[in-house]
């Protein structure tokens, strides 16, 4: 048990490391957090604003999408936290980095994730869950609901994280290929942000089927908002984003590891 733990105790060494760092300039740190509150809010007034000109966004109310757009920014927000500094890995192979990391005693993946920790991205986390807390008002809560709930947020925590690893290591091969990563990242927080049945019913089978990031929040939020799906599937698809999240983890385990053994210092 110990053993399984060590990864996660390296994690957190690392990262106490790189927080108390940041704490040499409190001042600007401070700055950073709010500014970043203050920006990320931004996001949601826009969408309020929307709402001024229109009663509902595909069948949806003001809260109802903000429990979905809260939703998904939590778990976006928590997986950035712990995992977004992956996506620079083709900037650690530019410089050398990674080649370092490589003759440390420490798993590769979590000197990846941790490098350069940076807590101030807790401000995200703040606007979403504050977003997610006030769209919760539209819920009319049961056991399973608030069950169901919790699901969703830590499994599409781990999606996002497998997400993230898994995108990243393109650049095992491009060297320099962020964009790709984002595409799917970013545009994939932003689409899951906002009602589904807004869009074609092609692109909502693309991302159920093909990359399945509809688990993150749509189809449970449809559970727990007792709303129905335009599509008709079962109810039971709505409880399958946990099994979505331990599919992600693996492709972005075996995408990790063939990444890692074609691997090729770039003599920085």
């Amino acid at each position: 048990m110990a053993e399984l733990l060590q990864p996660v105790v390296r994690y957190g060494q690392i990262a106490r490391m790189w927080v108390r760092a940041s704490r040499a300039y409190p001042v600007s740190w401070a700055m950073l957090v709010v500014g970043g509150f203050l920006i990320n809010i931004i996001e949601f007034v826009g969408i309020w604003i929307l709402f001024q000109n229109v009663d509902d966004l595909g069948g949806f109310t003001l809260r109802q999408v903000a429990f979905l757009y809260g939703g998904t920014g939590v778990a976006f927000a928590l997986a950035d936290l712990v995992a977004g500094r992956a996506e620079r890995l083709g900037q650690m192979i530019r410089l050398g980095k990674l080649d370092q990391m490589m003759v440390r005693p420490v798993p590769l993946l979590v000197q990846v994730c941790a490098d350069e920790f940076a807590l101030r991205r807790v401000s995200r986390v703040a606007q979403a869950a504050v977003v997610l807390a006030w769209g919760c008002g539209a819920v009319d809560w049961t056991a399973p609901r608030l069950l169901l709930t919790v699901l969703m947020v830590a499994s599409a925590t781990v999606i996002f994280v497998a997400v993230f690893v898994a995108l990243a290591c393109v650049q095992f091969w491009t060297i320099d290929a962020a964009e790709v990563a984002n595409a799917f990242t970013y545009g994939g927080v932003t689409v899951t942000a906002y009602p589904l049945s807004i869009f074609p019913g092609e692109l909502v089978k693309a991302l159920t089927f093909v990359v399945p990031l509809a688990f993150v929040n749509w189809y449970p939020s449809l559970y727990v908002l007792g709303e129905p799906d335009p599509l008709g599937y079962p109810g039971w698809t709505q409880w399958l984003s946990p099994a979505v999240a331990v599919l992600f983890t693996a492709v972005a385990a075996v995408v990790w590891r063939a990444g890692v053994r074609s691997y090729r210092s770039t003599g920085s």
